[in-house]
């Protein structure tokens, strides 16, 4: 091991692991390790900041051994420009490299990080998803929760019946839709199923390809449910869709609810901004969108801090700043930015 280490990669490439690196800030994302490299490097900026930091899983495995891969979960500092700030991430090998040396899979390495400061403990949704997840890519078996999950989905058990049904389950299940008749069962249910596991799935489902068949049923449920004004079934919608194959199906879906009646539910907008944050890339959208926050009762809290938010992530950045100088703005967005600066 070198005196001066450059990054995380060769941390645990000089560790002699296997390792792959994910974002689990918004959606749960595979890095290419040239692109992780290229962000270690401060060379390119983060592409998914959240709260001002990166929010990274790291999951590597000592290529000799049987035992089960390691994860690290991360959060390290990123810049006004969204670049990682590389002292923190220097400050993180020196400590791992204090703790553990170069053998970081031995029996010692188990809790050795515990009360490291750049070291997070995601919530129980995305943390069974990121699992869930993990065997997939390790060809695993799911957890032991997946048979009744998938029972419980196939409507055999009654769909008012999901109190033993485990948030581990549903992630597997959804991580798993093109395996046997799941993806089938789903669009069945679907339509019927409780609030109580419609809030779980979807929060799974927003890491998730879904295909161009079910995101075209989620519109139509979201459609009916912007009508009756329903935010949790809208939300449920919005979420499992974020990240589906067809982006023109989530897009449309974004521009019925921005010309709805409910346009400025702050639920629906902060949903929009953290999840399907990819649709406010296209620079009419996100001026639609932001008037819309403008227009919120609550603007002196929700507007700076969805500015804030989006203002960050680089795809949305310069969209966003040429807004601050656009000329039709209405008079609500005008004053909204305003404030931002006063």
């Amino acid at each position: 091991m070198t005196e001066q280490l450059a990054t995380l990669g060769q941390l645990l490439d000089g560790a002699g692991t296997q390792w792959r690196a994910f974002d689990i800030g918004r959606h749960i994302t595979k890095f290419e390790k040239k692109q992780f490299n290229a962000i270690e490097q401060a060379q390119i900026p983060y592409p998914y900041p959240l709260a001002g930091h990166a929010w990274i899983a790291i999951q590597f495995w000592d290529s000799a051994a049987s035992k089960e891969p390691y994860v690290w979960f991360l959060k390290f500092p990123v810049d006004e420009q969204s670049k990682l700030v590389c002292a923190s991430r220097d400050h993180f090998a020196n400590m791992v490299i204090e703790a553990l040396g170069n053998d970081l899979t031995s029996e010692q390495a188990d809790g050795k990080l515990d009360n490291n400061p750049y070291v997070f403990t995601p919530n129980a949704n995305k943390l069974a998803a990121f699992n869930a997840q993990l065997k997939v890519l390790l060809r695993q078996p799911a957890s032991e929760y997946y048979e009744y999950a998938q029972l419980y989905f196939s409507g055999k058990l009654g769909l008012e019946n999901w109190q033993n049904v485990a948030v581990q389950g549903i992630a597997d299940f959804a991580l798993r839709l093109e395996d046997d008749t799941n993806l089938s069962n789903l669009q069945k249910a679907w339509p019927h199923l409780p609030l109580e596991v419609l809030q779980p799935l979807s929060a799974m489902l927003e890491h998730v390809q879904i295909p161009v068949n079910f995101a075209q049923q989620l519109l139509e449920h979201a459609l009916t449910a912007i009508q009756h004004k329903d935010t949790l079934s809208l939300i449920c919608a919005l979420r499992a869709m974020s990240k589906a194959q067809a982006h023109g199906i989530t897009a449309k879906l974004v521009d019925e609810i921005l010309a709805s009646e409910i346009a400025t539910d702050s639920d629906i907008l902060l949903t929009i901004a953290g999840r399907c944050f990819s649709q406010l890339e296209d620079p009419e959208r996100l001026h639609i969108f932001m008037d819309n926050c403008a227009h919120h009762q609550a603007i002196e809290e929700l507007f700076p801090s969805i500015f804030a938010d989006l203002v960050a992530i680089p795809t949305i950045r310069p969209h966003l700043l040429a807004l601050l100088r656009k000329e039709n703005r209405s008079e609500k967005l005008a004053r909204a930015i305003g404030r931002l600066f006063s």
